[in-house]
């Protein structure tokens, strides 16, 4: 069984989360029954461990960690891996794919200078 968690930065400002909550709306309306989590580096609940261990209690045994960042920072190239790292430890049957950061899609950049140019 797939999951997919929605990786962020996160925020003191709980408003800041709410386009990460309309994205998995979007997809759970795209997609019923998908199994999506959010996770946040810091500062914001669910971390990421909290959001891989809730989808393996869940049965899930692949997770998708897609990052919800324009660029593959430090957070992405070296932080994610150490938590997935971590993770697998406590999970050692889980597959996990760390995607490109979501502003690296040229589907999102090419969206972006439409909304720029509008």
């Amino acid at each position: 069984m797939k999951g997919i968690i929605l990786f962020g930065h996160g925020a003191r400002n709980p408003d800041w989360a709410q386009p990460f909550h309309r994205i998995r709306a979007s997809m759970e309306r795209q997609q019923p029954g998908a199994l999506i989590e959010l996770g946040f580096l810091e500062l914001m609940r669910p971390t990421l461990d909290e959001a891989i261990d809730s989808l393996a209690a869940r049965g899930v045994t692949e997770i998708s960690i897609v990052p919800i960042f324009m660029a593959a920072g430090s957070h992405v190239r070296k932080d994610l891996p150490l938590l997935v790292g971590a993770a697998l430890d406590r999970h050692p049957n889980l597959a996990v794919d760390i995607v490109a950061p979501v502003g690296e899609a040229d589907y999102v950049i090419d969206a972006m200078a439409k909304y720029a140019l509008d």
